[in-house]
């Protein structure tokens, strides 16, 4: 019998395609048979209307192209979303405002005296409002949605995975395709990485060893605000924030359950996790919304579920 650390490495397999529609006939799924049903029914209506004057071949020839162009429609697919659905909102892109700006409700339009170079009668179109999916946060933490829902906030640490042995990095692997596994709804986990700058640490130890009650401990911290600028000078330091994401359309008290479930689950891999609460959901989510953001130096930004 071998050891738990001679075990192989375990490989969980998760689906990748959990959210594919359904497969009805001929390997496809409903609306692939109605964009099909509809095209062969528009072929057909328009072969009776002409079949009197039009020859069949004629007509074949011409069909064969619209049918084609209803099959790959159909079965098409372009960045991982079916091509009819990729024309639509290319339509809605191509037709929707170009310019957005935050406004509670409708933009107020320019003095007629007003004149611009561009636009039918020489006049650019308004600016739309600019509308956010998230509508606000509630005091629990919970991201309002609208219709789609609530959403909640899981700050979670990351793993040395590889530092385990075999049996330790199945318990682990296991562990998360458990929770996996018993998500019934949609769930994200984004990961972020920002360059830590030690300068701000660094100048606090140095201006606070002159005051250290012993020339040892003065020494010390001086030889370690080298290091950090050695450190810093050598290496490119990244500071990563995991933030765990789980929505719900049955109400705010079904998320939380959703979130904190999450936080049981992501105990049993390790995993130091925390539902955020309303300020603290506030500072992420808009520090996700600032790529250029620069990550906190101190050290206490890197407790308690974000390393270095």
């Amino acid at each position: 019998m071998s050891r738990p650390s001679d075990e192989a490495p375990m490989r969980a397999r998760v689906p990748a395609d959990i959210e594919r529609p359904d497969r009805l006939a001929f390997g496809m799924s409903g609306r692939q048979l109605v964009v099909l049903a509809v095209a062969g029914l528009l072929l057909y209506t328009v072969w009776t209307a002409v079949a009197t004057v039009v020859h069949p071949v004629g007509f074949l020839a011409g069909a064969i192209p619209v049918a084609a162009g209803a099959f790959l429609l159909a079965v098409g697919r372009r960045d991982g979303v079916g091509l009819d659905m990729w024309l639509l909102a290319a339509l809605r892109h191509h037709r929707g405002p170009r310019r957005l700006v935050p406004a509670d409700g409708p933009v107020i339009p320019a003095p007629a005296w007003v004149q611009t170079t561009a636009g039918p009668g020489d006049r650019l179109p308004l600016p739309a409002p600019l509308r956010l999916p998230a509508k606000g946060i509630t005091p629990d933490g919970l991201i309002d949605l609208g219709p789609d829902g609530t959403t909640g906030l899981v700050a979670a640490s990351t793993v040395a995975f590889g530092l385990r042995t075999p049996g330790e990095q199945n318990g682990l692997v296991a562990g998360f395709a458990r929770w996996l596994y018993s998500l019934d709804g949609p769930a994200q986990i984004v990961v972020r990485a920002q360059r830590v700058d030690l300068t701000y640490l660094a100048d606090r130890f140095l201006a606070a060893a002159p005051g250290l009650p012993h020339s040892a401990l003065e020494e010390a911290a001086r030889a370690h605000v080298a290091f950090l600028d050695d450190l810093a000078g050598q290496r490119e330091l990244l500071h990563r924030q995991v933030t765990v994401a789980v929505r719900s359309r049955r109400g705010a008290h079904h998320t939380a359950h959703h979130a904190a479930e999450a936080v049981r689950a992501l105990a049993g891999c390790e995993v130091s996790a925390r539902v955020l609460a309303g300020p603290e959901a506030t500072v992420r989510l808009a520090a996700s919304l600032d790529p250029t953001a620069s990550a906190l130096t101190p050290y206490a930004t890197f407790v308690g579920g974000d390393d270095l």
